[in-house]
């Protein structure tokens, strides 16, 4: 039976270690500070930001929300982030995405101060990320290594392979993993061959945002598995053709969640498995940034 690999208790031990960080910098100077942007309405957008709040009040962190309308231009969202850059009680900032398409997201993606890039998605990061110098990881991919770590699952001298090339995801999770000295193939929708592909991978990241993608034939025997995948199905077809005749759930990964557990040595369940990871690292990337300005 494969080993099911468990983000809540991972996320556990990460917020724990940090609190401690948040609470002396709260008795001996001031509290780390996060600013969230949230442009508009869209429910998923507002579940997200809730529980990134939400975090940030059990860790001690001071965090305010902004919500400008769905109507906001581009130089109004300029204008609140270069604000935000300027106050120093703010270590991190936040905009959540997607914006809406008047808005330039790239310039905005630009405007952040990058040591407040608690995303680590500003091309100053991204520089540090490739040189493998210290500063803001994307913080998917950065939960990814440390449950990777804290289940001792060895990462060096391994074949991992990353179904897709995401700025978010797959890029820097291709280049963490480089970086832990595993042989690393990024695969995505141009690849030939690609369940030959992943069969070769020791460690198999699917970040490619199609419910139950990765089935059994892309999988090898006692691979570790990481289920970055979050899809909502809402079609009964599309339930039975995943299910079969076994209970349902709407809420499913990229790997197909009934044959993923015959082959693989150890998989991420979706939901409970690197969901809670994600917002994990943004507390502890808004901490380091509150240390490093502090310092």
């Amino acid at each position: 039976m494969a080993q099911i690999l468990d983000g809540k208790w991972v996320r556990d031990q990460i917020l724990s270690e940090w609190k401690d960080r948040a609470t002396a910098l709260a008795s001996t100077k001031r509290p780390p500070g996060l600013a969230v942007v949230l442009v508009g309405n869209d429910p998923a957008s507002e579940i997200y930001v809730r529980n990134k709040i939400k975090a940030c009040q059990e860790m001690g962190i001071y965090s305010e929300k902004h919500t400008p309308p769905d109507t906001v231009t581009t130089e109004e969202l300029l204008t609140l982030v270069h604000s935000l850059n300027e106050r120093d009680e703010i270590d991190g900032i936040l905009v959540q995405m997607p914006l809406p398409r008047q808005v330039d997201s790239r310039r905005i993606l630009m405007a952040l101060h990058p040591d407040k890039d608690v995303d680590g998605f500003h091309p100053v990061n991204v520089g540090n990320l490739v040189a493998n110098i210290p500063g803001p990881r994307p913080c998917t991919p950065a939960g990814i290594i440390e449950l990777l770590k804290r289940y001792k699952l060895p990462i060096a001298g391994k074949n991992a392979v990353v179904i897709g090339r995401s700025d978010i995801v797959g890029k820097p999770m291709a280049l963490l993993l480089l970086h832990e000295s595993a042989t690393v193939t990024i695969c995505h929708s141009r690849t030939h061959n690609l369940p030959e592909e992943c069969r070769r991978a020791d460690i198999l990241v699917a970040a490619i945002g199609r419910p139950a993608f990765v089935t059994e034939e892309f999988i090898k025997p006692g691979a570790t598995v990481i289920d970055v995948g979050i899809n909502r199905l809402t079609q009964a077809a599309e339930m039975q053709m995943v299910f079969g005749d076994a209970p349902t759930r709407t809420i499913i990964g990229d790997v197909h969640p009934l044959q993923v557990s015959n082959v693989a040595g150890a998989f991420t369940p979706v939901p409970g498995g690197v969901g809670p990871l994600t917002i994990a690292m943004l507390m502890a990337n808004t901490i380091q940034a509150a240390e490093r300005h502090l310092a």
